[in-house]
């Protein structure tokens, strides 16, 4: 095993499409920018990378740069990026196509709409923000390719989530870092002993980066006081119940969280990836009608299907589920820990809680201005 501190950490596809984009830039202008390019990421830190290759052919530039994903298994890992880059004007905008190997959106539900192409939103603004570095006011085109990316999709969860002909641009730090089992153990564990250091008697626990913003900007939680907990919940509950904290709030996106509501506390999708029926069954416990069971059934996301419940004025459903999640987890750690849930979109609203997560927010932080919505 490597040491914890000497885990590599790797970059997403969505820097490579920026700095591929950029380097493209300083080559259509004649600059030579050397084999390194430097650009912005999305929480203000900047990122070198590595040109792979460049080309000129006329009024077009190619760039194409290598996938790292450090020490984090990723099937992208070893994958060239490639951006294709034309000026079309001396002003207007960044115009951000797909092109071979990137997928196409064919369902509803995703953060892109269908017709578009798989290049996620904030992929898309670092390469507008990597671009406007060297092109300030031209209408730009940025064609973004991954030469082997079709074959590689069929790994993915792509062709479930209803995006053909090749892999997605992702991201929304521009870094990856190392999220496996042991990795993430020896990492995590430090974080909440800060928070027991700190004075904290009550945590969140997050999957990820889109929770973490949602509980500092929304719930006012100090940041010693959320702890990313990636899939792990049963392993963080755990550990959290051994410290002595005595109230935990489980924050974020509904398509993680409402796995907990059917008893799973490891959330990857390769161990557990019920999140889908745990929301149909429920529905039909609640009486919603078989047709009705059937469209949600073909969403391609949770989001997706819970924002159809919401709109058809079943969102009480979401709610019970809530607090099925919170029931669950407290039976997990034997009552040791009191436990609330609030589920998220990915943009951050808080579409769903039950009782002990609004009061645990209240006693210790921040609760919104925000009412039940049943639609």
């Amino acid at each position: 095993m490597k040491d914890r501190h000497s885990w590599k950490m790797g970059f997403t596809t969505g820097s490579c499409a920026a700095g591929a984009a950029k380097a493209a830039c300083f080559l259509l202008k004649g600059l030579n920018q050397g084999t390194q390019v430097d650009i912005p990421l999305p929480q203000g830190e900047r990122l070198q990378l590595s040109i792979h290759r460049w080309e000129m052919e006329k009024d077009i530039a190619r760039v194409g740069i290598i996938k790292d994903a450090g020490d984090d298994p990723d099937v992208t890992h070893g994958l060239e990026v490639v951006a294709q880059v034309r000026v079309l004007s001396e002003k207007g905008e960044i115009l951000i196509r797909g092109g071979q190997g990137i997928g196409v959106v064919t369902k509803k539900g995703l953060q892109i709409p269908p017709g578009e192409s798989a290049i996620n939103p904030v992929p898309r603004s670092m390469i507008q923000a990597a671009v406007r570095e060297v092109f300030p006011q031209e209408e730009v085109l940025v064609v973004i390719e991954v030469p082997d990316g079709e074959e590689l999709a069929s790994k993915t969860l792509n062709p479930r989530l209803g995006i053909r002909g090749g892999l997605s641009i992702l991201g929304t730090t521009g870094i990856v870092r190392p999220m496996s089992e042991e990795a993430f153990k020896n990492s995590i564990l430090p974080e909440l002993d800060q928070a027991v250091a700190y004075g904290h008697k009550a945590i969140v626990l997050t999957p990820g980066n889109y929770g973490f913003r949602a509980a500092t900007a929304e719930l006012k939680v100090p940041e010693e006081a959320i702890i990313q907990m990636a899939n792990f919940v049963g392993f963080l509950l755990e550990e959290a119940a051994y410290r002595k904290i005595e109230k935990v709030l489980l924050f974020g996106h509904i398509g993680k969280l409402i796995k907990v509501a059917g008893g799973i506390f490891h959330t990857h999708t390769h161990v557990a990836d019920a999140r889908m029926e745990i929301l149909v069954a429920h529905a039909a416990l609640n009486g919603i009608d078989r047709n009705f069971l059937q469209t949600i059934a073909e969403y391609p996301t949770v989001e997706g299907a819970a924002e159809e419940i919401r709109t058809k004025g079943w969102g009480n459903l979401l709610f019970k589920l809530a607090e099925r999640a919170s029931c669950r987890a407290q039976e997990h750690v034997h009552g040791e820990v009191q436990v609330g849930t609030a589920f998220t979109l990915l943009n951050g609203e808080i579409i769903a809680w039950d009782d002990q997560a609004k009061e645990i927010c209240k006693e210790f932080w921040h609760w919104p201005q925000i009412e039940k919505e049943f639609r």
